[in-house]
């Protein structure tokens, strides 16, 4: 049910939030400055993510290159796609959360926020998942994934060894 409130909201609640924003932004100054506002914020929102991108990947690089792990430029480079997939959808309030995840302060706490989410159902053993075509049949496999400590693989990495 949960899932349906969610696309409820997406698909239906968020549309009608925008259309009825830019009516009224159309009313109060004129249809022009609508429609300039909703082409100025696509142009450049996509112009802002592609250079925000560009320096994301630049970053993914060299911490690839230098043998780190870039988790905290990964999490950067989902939320600047988003970012760019809400800057292209007409509207102000999803404009304005693009750009919200586009600024490097703001999408710092996105990501904090985010991480911290995934944390949680990290540690509450929530991470799931599912392969096959449909729940209830015999194809599918489920899996639970359960952290361990860097020991504890080596020792078991030891163990399979011939």
């Amino acid at each position: 049910m949960q899932i349906l409130a969610m696309l409820l909201l997406l698909f239906v609640l968020v549309p009608f939030l925008e259309l009825v924003l830019l009516l009224w932004v159309a009313d109060v100054t004129s249809w022009q400055t609508a429609v300039l506002i909703v082409l100025g914020t696509g142009i450049g929102g996509a112009i802002l993510a592609r250079w925000q991108g560009a320096g994301v990947y630049r970053q993914l690089q060299a911490q690839l290159a230098g043998g780190e792990l870039p988790g905290k430029t990964l999490v950067d480079g989902l939320l600047i796609l988003l970012a760019g997939a809400l800057l292209i959808t007409p509207g102000i309030i999803t404009d304005s959360i693009g750009f919200l995840l586009l600024f490097p302060p703001t999408r710092a706490a996105f990501r904090y926020l985010l991480m911290q989410h995934f944390r949680r159902r990290m540690e509450a053993g929530s991470v799931r998942f599912t392969f096959g075509s449909s729940p209830g049949r015999e194809d599918v496999i489920d899996a639970d994934a359960t952290f361990v400590g860097e020991q504890d693989m080596e020792d078991e990495a030891d163990a399979d060894w011939p």
